[in-house]
């Protein structure tokens, strides 16, 4: 896998009987350190000034997300545990609760692909059913297209 990355994530959320579904492709960084795969890339958020910049841990059963800018949050996704973190936003900060439910992780020369499902929780509430997939490809053997 090369340093230089292009990055699909994909997100599902089931809420009260709708079904949610968001989609980007974005550039980021890819290391591998100490037997975990890293990637860091920026986003912009339509609704928020500034950026988010976006560090992602990855080994067999566990994700972590930190997130910091206009956004601030250290989200943990480990297989059959609840973790709670402090999601920091403009608007103020919330309890959330990440259950896991599932981690599948597929590893190749030139991709890397993480899927998790998970439960979230807000403030103690129950809110939405959730899966994630990031998709990471070296930008020279990249095969991805926004799914419609």
């Amino acid at each position: 896998m090369t340093r230089d990355v292009l990055i699909r994530i994909s997100g599902q959320q089931a809420m009260d009987g709708d079904e949610h579904n968001v989609e980007v492709i974005i550039t980021g960084d890819y290391f591998f350190k100490n037997g975990k795969h890293y990637v860091v890339y920026d986003e912009m958020m339509e609704e928020l000034e500034g950026s988010v910049h976006n560090t992602v841990k990855i080994t067999r059963d566990r994700m972590d997300i930190q997130k910091n800018g206009a956004i601030g949050a250290h989200m943990v996704f480990e297989l059959d545990k609840k973790r709670q973190t402090r999601y920091a936003t403009p608007l103020g900060d919330m309890v959330v609760d990440l259950t896991t439910t599932r981690i599948d992780l597929v590893e190749q020369e030139d991709n890397i692909k993480v899927s998790v499902e998970y439960s979230l929780g807000i403030n103690y509430q129950h809110i939405s059913d959730n899966s994630i997939i990031i998709d990471i490809w070296s930008r020279q053997k990249a095969q991805l297209k926004l799914r419609r």
